[in-house]
């Protein structure tokens, strides 16, 4: 999962995307809310974490400009603002999610895993397609109830496959997700990976899940149709940009 972290206090950002990263989230920190929503504008996230009280902008006027661009990525608000009318006020502009300072690491978790799971369908953390079964919080996936053993960077692969049903991904986008633009390797690694993955998902009788969309990437489907998909007509919004994350 990869997060925009929207903070002007570069010490509490820094914090949180230790914690952030350490539960395997990628992240991408900017303490300025007129680049966020810039950034929202042209790259792909799947979750916002926002604090109201930035230097340029309020929070609220982000999550109005975002919501009026009709960007539908999932905002969590995480401020020290404790007040109802905060809340009430987040809510109203388009706010999937409020939590308050001092948080939990754990609880900000959860919600991340929450907000994100809605956005993109799917109402519990065990995600299904076909006989195969993720489990976001344990990280583990089974193909008809039996275990199926990943490597971490597979299993990144995949659980990126599997939230974005459907959608198209690169490679570009599976390097942003499995290295966050630090240290990445050449991208024809990717092909290794998927055709590892491929490999290991027929032998437990996953089928041939993983698509290939001749000159854009890869893509995740539940029928039987042939390991190659069409080009589609139209393409989602570019991948998150290779930026240092707040260290």
């Amino acid at each position: 999962m990869r997060i925009l972290l929207v903070d002007s206090d570069q010490s509490a950002a820094a914090s949180l995307s230790q914690i952030l990263r350490t539960a395997s989230f990628t992240v991408d920190h900017t303490p300025s809310g007129e680049e966020a929503i810039e950034m929202l504008r042209h790259y792909d996230y799947d979750v916002v974490v926002l604090e109201l009280m930035l230097n340029d902008l309020e929070g609220y006027e982000v999550i109005r400009r975002v919501r009026t661009a009709r960007i539908t990525t999932p905002i969590l608000v995480l401020s020290a603002l404790l007040r109802p009318q905060a809340k009430i006020r987040a809510f109203s502009m388009g706010a999937d999610d409020y939590m308050t300072r001092p948080y939990d690491a754990g609880e900000l978790i959860a919600r991340l895993q929450a907000v994100m799971r809605r956005s993109r369908g799917f109402a519990e953390p065990k995600l299904r397609v076909g006989n195969l079964e993720l489990d976001l919080n344990g990280k583990n996936v089974t193909v008809d109830g039996a275990p199926l053993h990943l490597t971490g960077k597979e299993y990144a692969i995949l659980e990126l496959l599997v939230i974005r049903k459907g959608s198209v991904l690169t490679k570009d986008a599976f390097l942003n997700h499995l290295y966050g633009g630090i240290d990445e390797p050449e991208m024809k690694i990717i092909d290794v990976f998927i055709c590892k993955l491929r490999r290991k998902l027929q032998n437990v009788g996953a089928g041939n899940l993983i698509a290939t969309v001749w000159g854009r990437g890869y893509i995740l489907r539940e029928d039987d149709s042939p390991t190659s998909a069409p080009l589609p007509e139209t393409a989602p919004r570019h991948n998150s940009p290779v930026i240092a994350a707040t260290a």
